[in-house]
């Protein structure tokens, strides 16, 4: 009786172990099944990697409320690109905080080739005038290639300002000092640190009022709720021409082509009024570089297209085609000059 039970016991335990080395066969042909299949799964996502790009559309992230100067080139360069790659650049207007908060929004985007910012001039100006912002310039965003440069003009509604020229404009400002008010795009913009150097130059006083951009400021200086602008050209250029508002002054040691008639501040006796306002795009730090590579690449094709040239040429730009380290020695430079800047015309937030 013990003799069988031990038989029986044995018999028992081979079929256990018989199945047990049935059941790891399976495993193991399963794991190579599955192993098989990622590895298929990653040699075709490689594949998708290095093929068409960009492969679906890409927001971009304008800082600014429509109708400004970013808006002004973000849009003509998103037909272009978006016409040339089959996908669309997609605007994405984050308007607020002189630039900062869409800045911010881009910065905290994922940084995997399909993300991009539109930033500008201000932003080299922001850390200077805010004390707390949410990111950092440098070591949130990678510059890419800067886009576009324009002079800044000194724009006014002509139904509200008489002056027929800058230097009947200068003589009305000082002899009414406070009696004008200029409007910018917002605090720390360039349009505001135009206008505080103007001030501070010409030794007047005309009071700030800031925008949630170019674009709304644009819109109650055409209807004469604020006096004046000190805007970027780019988003002027149409009004100018159209007879809404009236060109003054643009800044810099010579005129602007397609302006010819409207005197450089050199001229008015301001050799020292060189205030610009540029435009670039930024991606999220850690975007890999080769799509880096192929968004300059695409982005520079953009800007060289006829149609681009011809917006560019009506709006008074250039395009300075600097990209990745020369367009970030380029924005060291920028803020290190609007710290100077910003001390040394006292300008604050209102």
């Amino acid at each position: 009786m013990i003799s069988f039970k031990r038989h029986w016991i044995v018999i028992m335990q081979y079929k256990m172990n018989l199945k047990r080395r049935q059941l790891t066969g399976l495993g193991l042909h399963a794991a190579v099944a599955i192993l098989a299949c990622a590895g298929s799964f990653a040699m075709t996502a490689a594949h998708a990697q290095s093929g068409a790009y960009p492969s679906k559309p890409i927001p971009l992230v304008v800082p600014f409320p429509a109708g400004g100067g970013t808006d002004a080139f973000a849009r003509p360069l998103s037909a272009i690109f978006s016409k040339q790659t089959g996908k669309q650049l997609i605007i994405d207007n984050r308007g607020g905080a002189g630039g900062t908060l869409g800045a911010g929004l881009a910065a905290k985007a994922a940084p995997d080739g399909y993300n991009y910012f539109m930033g500008a001039v201000h932003h080299t100006i922001a850390p200077s005038m805010y004390p707390r912002l949410d990111y950092d310039l440098e070591r949130d965003l990678a510059p890419l290639i800067l886009v576009a440069a324009v002079p800044q003009v000194l724009v006014v509604n002509p139904k509200k300002v008489a002056a027929n020229n800058i230097k009947e404009f200068i003589d009305f400002v000082k002899k009414n000092p406070g009696r004008l008010n200029y409007g910018s795009a917002g605090g720390g913009t360039s349009h505001h640190l135009a206008g505080e150097l103007f001030k501070l130059q010409t030794q007047t006083f005309i009071t700030h009022i800031p925008y949630r951009g170019a674009g709304p400021a644009l819109q109650d200086l055409i209807a004469g709720n604020v006096d004046m602008m000190f805007d970027g050209l780019g988003s002027s250029a149409a009004h100018i021409k159209g007879g809404r508002i009236k060109a003054l002054m643009v800044s810099g040691t010579k005129r602007n082509p397609a302006f010819p008639d409207v005197p450089c501040s050199s001229e008015v006796g301001l050799p020292d009024y060189t205030v610009s306002t540029w435009y670039g795009v930024w991606a999220p730090k850690g975007t890999p570089a080769d799509a880096q590579a192929r968004a300059i690449e695409e982005i520079r094709k953009a800007c060289l297209a006829d149609d681009a040239k011809a917006v560019w040429a009506a709006q008074g730009a250039d395009f300075p085609n600097l990209t990745g380290t020369q367009f970030d020695a380029f924005i060291k430079k920028e803020l290190a000059k609007w710290s100077q800047v910003v001390k040394a015309s006292g300008a604050k937030l209102d």
